[in-house]
């Protein structure tokens, strides 16, 4: 299906430039792909990327915010996951045209 700049509107353009900035920092592309293997909690990601959990909160609030990733509480505990299957599909796309240079 072929998407036009004629058929977006300008609000839609201003959104899929902010999704492009949101995607477009290296710790949100690195807990996107943690989130491609598995639904995690922020110590998890936090241990896994070795940085603080405060840091993997700020980032999480910026993906949760623009719609990237979603959470679910399970207890006390609180996972993240890819928010659809369109985020997983731009992460990975974006990912083999990487690696087929």
């Amino acid at each position: 299906m072929a998407v036009y700049k004629e058929e977006l509107s300008e609000n839609s353009l201003y959104i899929l430039s902010e999704f492009f900035k949101t995607i477009g920092n290296h710790t949100r592309i690195r807990i996107l792909l943690l989130l491609i293997e598995q639904d995690a909690c922020v110590s998890n990601i936090a241990d896994r990327l070795g940085i603080t959990q405060s840091a993997v909160s700020h980032q999480l609030s910026l993906l949760k915010s623009n719609k990237l990733v979603r959470q679910r509480r399970d207890g006390k505990m609180i996972f993240y996951t890819l928010a659809d299957e369109h985020v997983c599909t731009v992460v990975k796309t974006g990912t083999e045209h990487i690696l087929s240079r």
